[in-house]
């Protein structure tokens, strides 16, 4: 190879590595600009229902402006300080070097990433489903069925030391949501029973069969006259990052929930059943032609959604709270939709969109605590977010962002019958 070949082969190598981090700019950009766009609404919303701003603007325009920014400011830096930590403040601890004042410091940020714990798992569980072109919507029931199979194993078998213990708690979470989830999947596959009114009806179900275990005289019940079950054997812990400290509540969890992502990843591009089950999302009769079985991927796809959203109910009640309440209700499964879309259905996306809602939650308490904004603010933005999302076009036009050409589009779209 002669020189001049060998600088072209280079300029050809650049140019298309450029040519794919501009694409991958594209792709985020309209995710971005909703999340913008969601947070100055926000803004607009609490200036909107503060007193004060309204007081301001009655001594005049420019001390109602100022008041308003000021309120926006100290609604937002207390946001900022609930989910991530005050950055001073951290800072001066680290150089302090006193062990106390760094875990009081970083205490906001590991709050942020043990609640996004259970997002990931959740996200990844609908991501799964949507690449397979399935509209997995009960996630939540997959968490609550997981919820049972965890909490069952993890009081009802004793004696066991936690490195055996633990990992057949968890698979009881997976095993519980993937069969949970594989039922309206062999619906779908094998009589085309959409899965979405399927997936709904089997929330409910869950919701229901999870009060008969757990009310008082249940199954399942503690019989302390709770509804709630028993507490898991303590060899059945998530570990906790900081186990002398039983405010922090960071555990393992996040560290299984980075290595799923890394799982679905490798699975959906690394993997022959990873392309059927893309291949079989973007056409089933494109799939069938290549002699994919079309209904055998549906069920497939289905379950390993539902044991993502059963490692969400898991990791809850392994690493958190231990044991199973009546009203068990998080929401997890629900958000779960807004993740995967945000997070274009792509594993590290929904990492990312994961952290977010985890920030959301998280800073939202001490920016009611602080700055006396509703914590109901947080299910705004969220709404606007997955709005914006959901309907991509409102921040093309708004922002006047063209459309990617080629982006590769999900069908989620097919009706009641069609396999």
């Amino acid at each position: 190879m002669n020189k001049t070949e060998h600088q072209k082969r280079a300029q050809d190598s650049s140019t298309r590595g450029w040519t794919q981090v501009k694409s991958a700019l594209r792709s985020v950009l309209v995710p971005f600009l909703a999340i913008i766009t969601a947070l100055v609404i926000g803004a607009l919303v609490i200036v909107f229902t503060d007193d004060s701003v309204y007081e301001a603007f009655r001594e005049g325009v420019g001390q109602g402006l100022g008041r308003a920014v000021v309120v926006i400011g100290e609604a937002y830096g207390a946001f900022y300080t609930g989910a991530f930590g005050n950055p001073v403040r951290i800072v001066s601890a680290i150089f302090s070097g006193d062990a106390a004042q760094i875990r009081r410091a970083i205490y906001p940020l590991t709050e942020t990433l043990r609640i996004a714990t259970p997002f990931i798992f959740a996200g990844l569980g609908v991501a799964l489903g949507f690449q397979g072109g399935l509209f997995n919507i009960g996630a939540e029931g997959q968490y609550f069925i997981a919820g049972l199979t965890t909490v069952y194993v993890g009081y009802s078998i004793q004696g066991l030391p936690q490195i055996i213990h633990l990992p057949l708690a968890l698979l009881a979470g997976m095993i519980g949501g993937g069969i949970w989830a594989a039922i309206p999947g062999y619906l779908k596959g094998k009589t085309g029973a959409h899965e979405v009114i399927n997936t709904i009806m089997m929330n409910y179900i869950a919701f229901r069969f999870a009060e008969y275990m757990l009310d008082v005289g249940g199954p399942m019940a503690r019989g302390d006259g709770r509804p709630v079950s028993p507490e898991i054997e303590t060899s059945a812990y998530l570990p906790q990052f900081f186990p002398n400290q039983l405010s922090f509540r960071l555990n393992l969890g996040f560290l299984l929930a980075l290595a799923a992502a890394w799982l679905v990843w490798w699975l959906l591009y690394r993997t022959t059943l990873g392309y059927e089950i893309r291949t079989v999302g973007q056409s089933p009769n494109a799939a069938r032609y290549a002699g994919m079985n079309v209904p055998r991927t549906i069920v497939i796809t289905m379950a390993l959604s539902g044991a993502l959203a059963g490692l969400s109910g898991a990791t809850d009640i392994l690493g958190v709270i231990h044991f199973m309440p009546n009203a068990f209700y998080s929401g997890y499964g629900f958000d779960a939709i807004a993740l995967a879309l945000l997070g274009k259905s792509h594993p590290l996306g929904v990492v990312l969109a994961s952290l977010l809602f985890g920030a959301l939650r998280a800073g939202a308490q001490n920016m009611q605590g602080v700055a006396q904004v509703p914590i109901d603010l947080t299910s705004i933005v969220q709404g606007l977010i997955i709005v914006f999302i959901a309907a991509p076009a409102i921040i093309r036009t708004l922002y006047r962002v063209p459309e990617t050409k080629g982006e590769e589009k999900l069908t989620l779209t097919r009706g009641w019958g069609e396999i």
